[in-house]
């Protein structure tokens, strides 16, 4: 059981690492990508999975002799929660920084400013989601070394 559980902790770095690399390229160019947002979203949901398939083994009796193992392995479904609240927070801060009260005011300013700052949205939540996702590289490669026991 401990070779299934490294391999899915690997494969879930491995499935982070993709969005992180390509969002890190997509943000260092400041180009928007449809495709980073569907990886992460696929990365996302396979630590979902390894959350369950853990809680499966423990249900079942299955458990790890290494503590950390559950903290590194089940983080970043928190992980997943506090970005998505970072990245809210991000689009907030580039409308602060354009003086602007909320999104509605962004519809009042001229098509080339409109442009400006849904881009510069885009650029900020793509970078808070790319470091997320890099956190979570980590977090599933400590998962994958502390699998001890099961």
């Amino acid at each position: 059981m401990n070779n299934v559980v490294v391999i899915a902790a690997v494969a879930l770095a491995g499935l982070n690492a993709v969005p992180a690399l390509v969002g890190a390229w997509r943000w260092y160019r400041g180009e928007p990508s449809r495709a980073f947002w569907i990886l992460l979203r696929v990365a996302q949901a396979g630590a979902l999975v390894l959350a369950l398939g853990i809680g499966v083994l423990a249900a079942s009796g299955i458990y790890s002799i290494e503590r950390l193992f559950y903290l590194y392995a089940l983080l970043p479904l928190g992980v997943a929660f506090i970005d998505e609240q970072l990245r809210i927070a991000s689009a907030q801060t580039v409308l602060d920084r354009s003086g602007l009260e909320d999104a509605q005011q962004v519809g009042e300013l001229e098509e080339s400013e409109q442009h400006g700052i849904v881009a510069a949205i885009v650029r900020r939540e793509m970078g808070v989601m790319t470091l997320a996702a890099a956190v979570v590289v980590f977090l599933a490669l400590r998962a994958a070394q502390t699998a001890h026991g099961l």
